[in-house]
């Protein structure tokens, strides 16, 4: 069953959210004071309305009681922020998300009820960094801090080799848990022999399979 999100200010992050909240097959309602933007959502979404959050009145016609998330998107003015996220709460929102840029911030509005918080920046910065800092690098998500699955193109000299030749968990620390064919994800035994454009999945330390890759 899809889930339902209302997504409160369509900057950059709220809109690319909104648009993605979409693909991934849920329902989604955004809203801005900003004509201009909302008219451009409005095709891309379940429901987009213009309107100001700052009215507690045009947010409690919104009824955010029956939204499984909520999303406070809003950044250029942080006692906007604040308050939006203190009314969701008041009027029954079950999950709150805020967008801070501030660790200060982030305390606010987790004082006031926010649920969680995001830093998008923050996030993409430290994400970039780690992907990069992994020779053969394509993707990288973390799973817990020290802990992260890795999409990587294998190094050349893996070429012909298979797991139990490179001895990649013993060696490294490291676990091979797949490999990635036409963006389908495949099985991987130990007699498998790599060629070279192979891409696996692995997963481990960001430390230890940097080593791996070096």
């Amino acid at each position: 069953m899809a889930a339902t999100f209302l997504v409160i200010g369509l900057g950059r992050f709220g809109t690319n959210l909104a648009l993605r909240l979409m693909d991934s097959g849920n329902e989604v309602m955004v809203i801005d004071s900003d004509e201009e933007a909302v008219n451009h959502m409005a095709p891309h979404v379940t429901q987009a309305k213009i309107g100001d959050c700052m009215d507690e009145e045009v947010l409690r016609s919104l009824d955010p009681a029956s939204f499984d998330f909520c999303f406070v998107c809003i950044s250029e003015n942080f006692q906007s922020s604040l308050e939006i996220t203190s009314l969701l709460k008041e009027m029954g929102a079950p999950m709150v998300v805020a967008k801070a840029d501030r660790s200060l911030h982030a305390r606010l509005l987790l004082k006031i009820g926010a649920d969680e918080v995001v830093f998008p920046e923050r996030d993409i910065a430290q994400r970039t960094a780690v992907r990069f800092s992994v020779n053969g690098a394509l993707e990288y998500i973390e799973l817990a801090p020290g802990y992260a699955i890795f999409e990587l193109d294998v190094p050349d000299h893996w070429s012909g080799k298979t797991l139990i030749d490179l001895d990649i968990r013993k060696r490294w620390n490291v676990n091979v848990i797949g490999r990635k064919e036409e963006g389908a994800i495949l099985p991987i035994d130990t007699a498998f022999v790599f060629a070279a454009d192979t891409h696996i999945l692995v997963a481990g330390r960001p430390d230890d399979i940097s080593a791996m890759m070096k």
